[in-house]
């Protein structure tokens, strides 16, 4: 009896799994747009047709990708809604002892390219919080999904899958075992493929670019990804200031590019009063924000606009620089 049951119980689970694989929707790799995509990988990339198409058919259509991707926010968040998300006692605290862990390394990394050890290690605290939030959906699922089943965003995603297979192939990666966003982003500082082929590097000379797993290649890549985007070493990122009744303008808003018009002498001359001492030809673009007291205005530099190049929404840029500025002040009081 006991062994019967066994038996019934062995085939109850084999029907459940293979019910759960019948459930999934797997790439057709006979589907027109997606031959058409192999044959163009075939021949502009000198892929093996039959490789290809057994790594896409393994690929998972999934309709929860979508479903994140293209599903808006409850609502829009405030600046200080969105700073309490990021600057936290907790996230500054996990980003010291990543600092000091590392301090060797992100020193080096900041002696040879410019970019400061806290504007690294404020942006690796912001996109995966040290490597603890990194996705959780495999990459060649994400991607093949909105390649194929997202007609919004093909275009863009098609290119993604297309850098993705490539740079797995360069890398000697199995395409099917990354994981990362349910958009496609990679590893510990949440690069897409087109933006790792171009921006990671190998810092330790071991031949590979390991986003996932090695700190040295993640904080090179971040730091590299600035300076091809025009990071200035030693520059001010931003400044709070006020408005004095001598403000001629509107209520400024936030915006992702520099207006190369505005200089903290013309915008002092406006009525706007900085909290430090800037140099008077600095171009600089005036932000405001509902924080959590109040209003807040900022003048947001050149290299807070190449952080908005990482990303493009402007509170993450200021979440980002604030970060790494809360946990350097961390790290010098500890040291004190």
């Amino acid at each position: 009896m006991k062994n019967r049951l066994l038996a019934v119980a062995a085939i109850f689970a084999i029907s459940i799994s293979c019910s759960q694989a019948a459930d999934k929707d797997f790439v057709d790799v006979a589907r027109p747009d997606v031959a058409a995509f192999i044959d163009e990988m075939v021949a502009d990339h000198d892929f093996n047709r039959d490789a290809l198409a057994e790594v896409l058919g393994k690929a998972e259509i999934k309709q929860s990708i979508i479903k994140k991707i293209s599903t808006p926010a409850e609502k829009k968040l405030t600046w200080g809604e969105y700073r309490k998300i990021f600057i936290t006692r907790e996230r500054i605290a996990a980003g010291a002892t990543f600092w000091l862990d590392n301090r060797e390394m992100l020193e080096r990394i900041q002696k040879e390219t410019g970019v400061s050890v806290e504007m690294i290690v404020g942006i690796i605290g912001v996109e995966t919080y040290y490597g603890r939030i990194t996705g959780k959906d495999r990459v060649i699922d994400a991607l093949a999904t909105l390649a194929f089943d997202y007609p919004p965003r093909q275009k863009f995603f098609r290119n993604e899958l297309k850098q993705f297979l490539i740079l797995t192939r360069e890398e000697e990666i199995d395409a099917t075992i990354p994981v990362g966003s349910y958009a496609g982003a990679m590893g510990r500082p949440q690069f897409m493929p087109s933006s790792f082929r171009a921006y990671a590097v190998d810092a330790t000379g071991d031949g590979k670019r390991d986003i996932w797993n090695n700190w040295a290649d993640v904080a090179g890549s971040v730091a590299n990804y600035f300076i091809e985007h025009g990071w200035r070493s030693n520059e001010t990122v931003t400044s709070q200031a006020t408005l004095s009744n001598r403000w001629d303008g509107p209520v400024p808003k936030p915006k992702n590019t520099l207006n190369a018009g505005s200089t903290v002498e013309s915008l002092s001359k406006r009525g706007v009063v900085f909290a430090t001492d800037l140099c008077a030809d600095s171009k600089g673009e005036l932000l405001t924000y509902e924080g959590e007291a109040g209003i807040e205005h900022w003048v947001g530099f050149h290299n807070f606009f190449v952080i908005t190049r990482y990303n493009r929404s402007v509170m993450y840029a200021l979440a980002a620089h604030q970060l790494g500025q809360e946990i350097a002040r961390k790290v010098a009081a500890d040291a004190a």
